[in-house]
């Protein structure tokens, strides 16, 4: 399946400089585990890393971090890992595999942010195929079954 049919185009987003305090305020008022981190977030929204609630959690609290003093961006990992929208769900399940990431910013052929695809959305993804195999199965054992009667 192409990413396309599965990423979720509402994404919140926030430029680098937003503090851990705005970001952990902005993910509550958003119902959000995540912010992806642009470039700018008025304009063309370059994807520069993902933030995630457990970021704020582990390296801000946990480390005795000032949330008012640190950014998004001392928080971000890089290289940023990105997908197209045309790329195959595997391929991109792969690259996170490789990566150790559960977040995957999509973009359009400018490199502009479009959307987000998250471990759940490809595990749903392959459940979904999964069952769709699983009735072919039993469908055809069934057409067989009636026709040897």
């Amino acid at each position: 399946m192409l990413l396309k049919d599965i990423y979720t185009p509402d994404v919140v987003c926030c430029g680098g400089q937003t503090t851990a305090l705005e970001a952990a305020r902005l993910m509550r008022q958003r119902h959000v585990g995540d912010l992806v981190v642009v470039e700018d977030p008025i304009g063309a929204r370059t994807p520069l890393g993902v933030v995630t609630d457990r970021d704020l959690v582990v390296e801000v609290l946990g480390n005795g971090q000032d949330p008012t003093q640190t950014t998004v961006a001392d928080l971000i990992r890089t290289p940023v890992v990105i997908a197209g929208g045309s790329e195959d769900s595997y391929l991109v399940a792969e690259r996170m595999r490789s990566h150790g990431v559960r977040r995957v910013p999509v973009v359009d052929r400018q490199g502009a942010l479009v959307g987000i695809v998250t471990l759940d959305d490809l595990i749903k993804c392959m459940v979904k195929e999964g069952a769709l195999l699983v009735e072919v199965m039993s469908k055809g054992q069934d057409r067989e079954q009636r026709a040897r009667r």
